[in-house]
């Protein structure tokens, strides 16, 4: 069965988001490799895709802040001559404090997690999809990469990154088989989102459109993909905050952080 299905990577996968993709793919029919640091929760997924989609998804546990992570899953599939159709970047954390009273280690696990591993990824199996003759990649960015908002800056700024790369290998795919695709969330309803103070009012985010569940977004994420659009942006304020969020004056910034008790 192998050496006939088609195989998607999703990182992060054993919750939030990634388990969404990968659930939503493995009904589908694609076989996942599941990435998670967490073996534990990963495995648990892994038995109930296969008892429910009777699908492949075998699990490797690491933490792809590591130099070696991206050597370690190009590896694997090599040795299981799995043809990888579906590349998804979604392994993410939030660093909900100033970058001053951030630890040196937290600062190069998040530029590591969000930029260095995925951008990696995406450079080797870009040409494998190439001769295969088809292939997606879905990146995940944020609205946050237009907010220089002092209290998850870091996260912002590598979204930033995320964005611009993501752009740049679209431009240089076009004309061939794959196709990038870039997701802009706003604030997703999942465990990542439990630090940052001024997004604990739930009901109302979701009423305003601001906050979606992970299943609506990794739907919509999905459906941008296969259509091979270059930008998801979910959400009529999120748009807006697009275009309005950079013209905020630092002094404000400033003051509204002093606001924020973390």
């Amino acid at each position: 069965m192998d050496s006939e299905i088609k195989y998607v990577i999703v990182t992060g996968a054993a919750s939030g988001m990634g388990r969404c993709y990968a659930l939503q793919l493995a009904e589908k029919g694609y076989g996942i490799l599941l990435v998670d640091i967490n073996g534990d929760a990963a495995q648990e997924l892994s038995l109930l895709l296969t008892q429910r989609y009777n699908v492949p998804a075998p699990v490797m546990c690491i933490d792809l802040t590591q130099p070696d992570a991206t050597e370690q899953i190009v590896n694997l599939c090599r040795e299981r001559h799995w043809c990888v159709e579906i590349l998804i970047n979604n392994a993410g954390m939030l660093i909900t404090s100033t970058i001053e009273n951030t630890a040196p280690e937290k600062l190069q696990r998040i530029i590591a997690l969000h930029c260095t591993t995925p951008l990696l990824l995406c450079r080797h199996f870009i040409p494998l999809m190439k001769e295969q003759g088809k292939g997606y990649i879905l990146n995940i960015s944020s609205i946050s990469a237009w907010m220089d908002w002092p209290v998850i800056g870091m996260y912002g700024c590598t979204k930033r990154f995320v964005k611009g790369y993501s752009r740049e290998l679209r431009i240089e795919c076009l004309g061939s088989p794959v196709s990038i695709t870039t997701a802009i969330f706003g604030a997703v309803d999942t465990p990542l989102l439990n630090s940052v103070p001024f997004l604990h009012k739930r009901k109302l985010l979701h009423g305003l459109g601001i906050m979606i569940s992970p299943e609506k977004a990794t739907r919509l994420a999905l459906k941008a993909m296969f259509h091979r659009k270059a930008t998801l942006v979910p959400g009529f304020v999120n748009r807006l905050s697009i275009i309005f969020c950079p013209l905020f004056p630092s002094c404000l910034l400033h003051y509204l952080a002093g606001k924020i008790k973390l």
